[in-house]
């Protein structure tokens, strides 16, 4: 976990993101990164896999986590009292064999 959430946040940090937060823990999950990419608050997930056996890391991020991941995102936005009107988007980070991507919008 933690050295690929760092490595993830060094990799949005050189594409222009402000990393915000780092494992926003509530009730309904964890956004492993809260980063600013412009105007658009991401709510960012990095996955890690060192085989492909059962799929690749960024399909990893599946409905379910999805889910998790946009009821995490809602409590977030309301604990911090961020306007409703801000724009917001669902990055992914993954890592196959070591070698990052970035999937902007990625659900």
């Amino acid at each position: 976990g933690a050295v690929w959430e760092q490595a993830a946040a060094d990799l949005l940090r050189r594409e222009g993101y402000v990393i915000f937060e780092k494992n926003y823990i509530c009730r309904a999950g964890e956004i492993d990164i809260v980063a600013g990419d412009g105007d658009t608050l991401c709510f960012v997930e990095v996955k890690y896999r060192k085989s492909n056996k059962y799929g690749g890391s960024v399909e990893a991020v599946g409905a379910s986590k999805q889910n998790t991941i946009r009821r995490a995102a809602l409590d977030y936005l309301a604990r911090r009292n961020i306007a409703e009107d801000i724009q917001c988007r669902f990055d992914v980070v993954g890592f196959d064999f070591g070698s990052p991507v970035l999937i902007k919008n990625a659900f």
